[in-house]
């Protein structure tokens, strides 16, 4: 019998997985029994209305959270085997994040945001990397700027400079439209797309916007905490 390809290897693989926090008030239930997998280079939507639970799976996913019960395995590691520090170290080597609220360093400069993960990997020639990386998001004459005096589009392409640079072998994106206009969206959006199919990356997207669903290859709708339909 043959072995199995990297293809054919979910890249990331959630069972029965749950989530509930416990206040004076009782316990919520915030996730129940989600399971799926995501293969290599796959693009997948994470929709629902707000509170159903969305962003805490993806979380979950990114092993920034931890669960109640279940697994979550990343690039075949058991998550919640590992203990945080692991988990960072994890997600340094394989993971990029996109976040509705750019998440930028202030004080650092679009190609100093951009350059930041490489340092923190001690990987060699961070800045040639950052500065074509930024180029490639049409950022060229942007590089000494602060996130301050760039427009929200402007921000959104530092940070997805900044994801991409490090070549993630999954992107997690949460909201990565919802503090632009529509226009700017959508061009973010583009450009998002063609550099997960530059780089093979694999993209769990989560979003309100069933327009930007349909463009990746799976929806996973999530409804007051629980998986209603893949």
């Amino acid at each position: 019998m043959s072995e199995p390809s990297a293809l054919s290897t979910p890249i990331i693989a959630v069972e029965k997985l749950c989530k509930s926090v416990t206040d004076s008030t009782g316990t919520l239930q915030i996730l129940r029994d989600i399971d799926f997998t995501v293969a290599p280079r796959a693009t997948v939507a994470i929709v629902g209305a707000s509170g159903s639970g969305k962003s805490t799976l993806l979380s979950l996913i990114a092993g920034l959270d931890t669960p109640t019960s279940g697994t979550v395995r990343l690039a075949g590691q058991d998550l919640f085997a590992l203990d945080e520090d692991e988990r960072a170290a994890l997600r340094a080597r394989q993971v990029g994040f996109v976040f509705q609220s750019f998440q930028l360093m202030a004080n650092l400069t679009a190609l100093e945001n951009v350059m930041l993960p490489l340092e923190l990997a001690n990987r060699p020639g961070a800045r040639r990397a950052a500065q074509e990386m930024l180029a490639h998001v049409g950022l060229a004459q942007r590089l000494n700027h602060y996130p301050k005096v760039l427009s929200g589009g402007e921000q959104q392409r530092v940070a997805l400079a900044r994801a991409f640079v490090v070549q993630p072998s999954v992107l997690l994106a949460d909201e990565p439209t919802g503090s632009l206009d529509f226009a700017t969206g959508e061009t973010i959006m583009e450009l998002m797309f063609r550099l997960n199919r530059e780089q093979g990356t694999t993209l769990v997207l989560v979003t309100h916007d069933r327009g930007i669903a349909e463009r990746c290859d799976t929806s996973i709708t999530i409804e007051a905490g629980a998986v209603v339909k893949t």
